[in-house]
């Protein structure tokens, strides 16, 4: 379980790293990965600050999922809510991705 623990705070601090852009991480990120084209496609919803922020809370939520299955392990009411939450975050910022990826598919010039 320690494994686990150190990945959910590995990807809880980076979630939250790109979340608040300390120290220009999220603008570096923008800049250098997600605004590049891949092939032949176009830079999709994590090129726009609204995308990147939904994708940042979906690294974050799936570093609060692996915290509380670490958690489980010391104290499961805590761990189940952290699950729980990390799971709930999860769903939902899915389908904002998925519908945000679907409009900026849309709204490319073909």
């Amino acid at each position: 379980m320690a494994i686990v623990l150190v990945i959910g705070v590995l990807l809880s601090l980076a979630g939250l790293v790109l979340l608040v852009n300390l120290l220009g991480a999220a603008d570096f990120v923008m800049r250098r990965v997600t605004s590049q084209p891949l092939g032949e496609l176009a830079p999709g919803f994590a090129a726009s600050r609204r995308g990147f922020r939904i994708y940042a809370v979906l690294v974050l939520a799936i570093g609060v999922l692996c915290l509380g299955l670490a958690a489980t392990a010391w104290f499961i009411p805590l761990g189940a809510g952290l699950l729980v939450l990390g799971a709930l975050t999860f769903g939902i910022a899915s389908v904002v991705a998925i519908a945000g990826e679907v409009e900026t598919y849309r709204a490319l010039k073909r």
